[in-house]
C-alpha cells in the first residue's frame, strides 16, 4: 500500500523572515502620504531610496545603506519636482543613477554622487518631458542601457533613451482606462500591463501593437498588477466580485482560463508582488497590511505553492526589494525587504537554515549582474538579449561609475552612429576579486543568532591545509629544478 506524500519537498519551504536590530533601522523619516500605490521605496546594494513629505513640491531620500539609526530633519534630499513623487527606481546597469515620475508630469533621472547627498539635489541629468498628466509608473529596461520606460494617468506609455534624452515610442490609444502596474519580460522584448479596465496586455514596444489581451482577469474593481516571471508567464494580483484579494497565474500560450488562482482574504489593500527569478518564489506584500506571504512557482499543478508567512505588528505603508547581488550570500539570505512604517524604515531578512558554512549553489545560481548586454541603439535596431549573469560564488566588486551625459540628437534618425557620440551610464565590466564570498553591502543582523565559531574554525583549518600542499608542491618542484641544474653542471643534458 502506497502512502501520497503529505508534504511537498521544497528548498524554500523553511524559509523565514527576521527584522534587523533596532539601531540597524533608519529612523525619524517622514514618508510620503501621497494616495498612490506604489512601493515609495528603491534598494540597490549602494543606496536605499525613500518618498518623503515634502512642502512645495516632491522629494525623496537617498541613504547609503550604512548610514542607519535617526536621520536628521536637515538630511538632504533629491527635491527637483514640482509636485510630489509617485514612483522611483534605481537603474539596474549604475548603482548611482535613479529615476522619478511626479505629479508635475515630468521624469527626471539623477545621478548621486558617491558616498550619498552632502547637500540637496535640486539638477536631474536629464528631465523628460512628454506626459500631459501625473507619472505613476516608472520602469528600466532589464537587459539595455539608456532605456527607461514611464506611465501616466495621461494613459500613455512612452520609452525613453536616457542617454539621449530622446523619446523613443510612444504608446497610446492602447489603454482606455489608468494604468495600475508594468512590466518588462525577462528579455525586454515586450511588457504586460494592468489597467482599470480589469484588462491585462501584452505589448510589443518596437513594433507599437498589443500581441495578447485578457479581459477581466481579476472581476474586482479595486486596482491589481501584473508582473511577467523568467518563462514567460504571467503572475497577476487582485480582487473578486465579492472584494477577496486573489493571485493568478496565466499562461501566454493560453489566456482563456488561468493555470492557478487562489484566493486569499478581505483586506482592501493592493497587493504588491516581488519576483526573484533565480528561485521562482514571488513574495507578496499587501499595502497596510502587517505580513509578507511568499509563494513558489512550479511546472506541476496547482503551479502556486504557499511557503510561508512573515508577520510583524505593524502595517507597511511601502516596501523596498534588494537586488540579488546586494544579499549576503554567506548567511544563506535568499532575499531582502525594506518595510516602510510611518516615520521608519525596517529591513527584514529573509533566510534559508542550512547548517552548512559553504556556498549554496542551489541557492545562488547564477543572477543579472549590473553590466547591460545591449545598448539603446542595437534594442532599437531590433537585438534582444537576456540580462548578463554574474556568479554569486566570487566576489563581484563594481568598477568607478562613469556619470551620465546627456547629448540631446535624434536616435531613430542617426542610428548606429549615435554609438560613439552617447556617454554610457555604467562603467566597465568590473573585476572579479579571487574571493569565495560575495562582497555585499554591510551584513544585516538580526541579533539573535550566535557567532559562527565553527564556521571561521572550519575556513581557518581549510586555509592551512591549503597552504601546507602549495608548500609541499613548491618543494617537489625546487627538487626537480636542483636535479636538473645538477645533470647540466655535470654535462648530462
Amino acid at each position: 500500500m502506497s502512502f501520497r506524500k503529505v508534504v511537498r519537498q521544497s528548498k524554500f519551504r523553511h524559509v523565514f523572515g527576521q527584522p534587523v536590530k533596532t539601531e540597524q533601522c533608519y529612523d525619524d523619516i517622514r514618508v510620503s502620504r501621497v494616495t498612490w500605490d506604489s512601493t515609495f521605496c528603491a534598494v540597490n546594494p549602494s543606496f536605499v531610496a525613500i518618498i518623503v513629505e515634502a512642502s512645495g513640491g516632491g522629494a525623496f531620500l537617498v541613504l547609503p545603506l550604512h548610514k542607519t539609526g535617526r536621520i536628521d530633519k536637515s538630511y538632504p534630499t533629491v527635491c527637483g519636482h514640482t509636485g510630489p513623487v509617485l514612483d522611483i527606481e534605481w537603474c539596474p546597469h549604475n548603482d548611482h543613477i535613479i529615476a522619478s515620475g511626479s505629479e508635475d508630469c515630468t521624469v527626471m533621472v539623477w545621478q548621486v554622487p558617491e558616498g550619498g547627498l552632502v547637500q540637496p539635489l535640486t539638477e536631474p541629468v536629464v528631465v523628460l518631458e512628454g506626459h500631459s498628466k501625473r507619472v505613476g509608473i516608472i520602469a528600466w529596461h532589464p537587459s539595455t542601457r539608456n532605456v527607461l520606460l514611464s506611465a501616466g494617468c495621461d494613459n500613455v506609455v512612452l520609452i525613453w533613451n536616457v542617454g539621449t534624452g530622446e523619446e523613443l515610442y510612444r504608446l497610446e490609444g492602447m489603454h482606455p482606462d489608468l494604468i495600475y502596474s508594468v512590466s518588462w519580460s525577462r528579455d525586454g522584448s515586450r511588457f504586460c500591463t494592468a489597467c482599470k479596465d480589469k484588462s491585462v496586455r501584452v505589448i510589443d514596444p518596437r513594433r507599437g501593437t498589443v500581441l495578447l489581451e485578457k479581459e477581466r482577469a481579476h472581476e474586482g474593481a479595486r486596482p491589481m498588477r501584473a508582473i511577467f516571471l523568467a518563462d514567460g508567464k504571467i503572475f497577476t494580483t487582485g480582487f473578486s466580485r465579492m472584494s477577496e484579494r486573489q493571485l493568478a497565474l496565466w499562461d501566454t500560450e493560453n489566456l482563456e482560463e488561468p493555470m492557478g488562482l487562489q484566493e486569499l482574504d478581505s483586506s482592501n489593500g493592493a497587493l504588491l508582488p516581488f519576483y526573484d527569478p533565480d528561485t521562482n518564489v514571488v513574495y507578496v506584500c499587501g499595502k497596510g497590511d502587517s505580513s509578507i506571504r511568499y509563494f513558489e512557482i512550479t511546472e506541476e499543478p496547482p503551479y502556486i505553492h504557499f511557503l510561508n508567512t512573515f508577520t510583524s505588528k505593524e502595517p507597511q505603508r511601502g516596501m523596498g526589494w534588494m537586488p540579488k547581488r546586494g544579499l549576503d550570500v554567506s548567511k544563506c539570505e535568499i532575499a531582502r525587504f525594506y518595510k516602510l512604517h510611518e516615520r521608519k524604515c525596517e529591513p527584514i531578512i529573509m533566510t534559508v537554515p542550512r547548517k552548512s558554512d559553504l556556498f549554496q549553489d542551489d541557492l545562488y545560481p547564477d543572477t543579472a549582474g549590473p553590466d547591460p548586454a545591449l545598448e539603446a541603439e542595437e534594442w532599437v535596431a531590433g537585438q534582444t538579449a537576456g540580462p548578463l549573469l554574474v556568479s554569486l560564488r566570487q566576489a563581484y566588486v563594481p568598477s568607478k561609475q562613469r556619470e551620465l551625459k546627456v547629448n540631446r540628437h535624434s536616435l531613430l534618425h542617426d542610428g548606429r552612429s549615435a554609438t560613439t557620440s552617447t556617454a554610457t551610464a555604467s562603467a566597465a565590466p568590473a573585476p572579479i576579486a579571487p574571493s569565495s564570498r560575495l562582497s555585499a553591502p554591510p551584513a544585516l543582523g538580526s541579533g539573535t543568532a550566535a557567532p559562527a565559531v565553527g564556521g571561521r574554525l572550519d575556513d581557518v583549518l581549510q586555509e592551512m591545509a591549503a597552504l601546507r600542499a602549495l608548500v609541499t608542491e613548491q618543494g617537489q618542484r625546487i627538487a626537480r629544478l636542483e636535479e636538473q641544474l645538477s645533470r647540466l653542471e655535470n654535462g648530462h643534458v
